[in-house]
């Protein structure tokens, strides 16, 4: 799992059947801070995220189905939660 920050919605008209009715969510990773650590991934939304807001991705396959119930989907990652704070020790 990891941080990451919503930065848009993909939206597509032919698409695999497993994401009829799913929304696909572009996040930027994100560190502990805030701060970008590099890259994106694209994730099905597991809940009702939104752009801007700091969410919690699982990128594991298995996880991801299990999540979204359903052990054959074509699925890799998911936003499992919106995090509303990030405490550290320093």
């Amino acid at each position: 799992m990891f941080l990451g920050i919503v930065k848009g919605e993909i939206v597509s008209t032919i698409n695999h059947p497993f994401y009829d009715g799913r929304r696909m969510l572009v996040c930027d990773r994100i560190d502990e801070h805030g701060k970008p650590s590099g890259g994106y991934i694209i994730a099905v939304a597991a809940v009702d995220a939104g752009v801007g807001q700091r969410v919690l991705i699982l990128d594991e396959g298995n996880g991801a189905r299990q999540v979204l119930a359903n052990s054959s989907g074509p699925v890799r990652s998911v936003v499992v939660g919106i995090v509303d704070a990030v405490e550290v020790e320093t």
